[in-house]
């Protein structure tokens, strides 16, 4: 494999990462409409925010080239919204 190549494929792969952390960014703050719920606990609420601060902050466990450490803390954030909201009885489940 020549240098050029590397290159391609390192892009292509930064890119597909980016691409996976904003969407899991845009699915978490559609997610915030759970949040204006009384039944929501703060710390579900809470950990919304954790999630959008770190996905923006420049602060990271792994290099920014790599996003999975944000991806899974916007999963994380996700999941536990879902679950708070399907606790409170505000979302039907399926």
């Amino acid at each position: 494999m020549d240098g050029s190549a590397f290159w391609w494929i390192l892009g292509a792969i930064t890119l597909a990462t980016a691409f996976g952390a904003a969407w899991m960014l845009l699915r978490v703050v559609k997610a915030r409409r759970a949040l204006l719920d009384a039944g929501v606990p703060v710390r579900d609420k809470a950990l919304f925010w954790a999630a959008v601060l770190y996905t923006v902050s420049p602060v990271d466990l792994l290099p920014d080239p790599v996003y999975l450490d944000d991806i899974g803390l916007l999963m994380l954030a996700l999941r536990a919204l879902h679950t708070a909201a399907q606790g409170a009885g505000r979302e039907k489940p399926g």
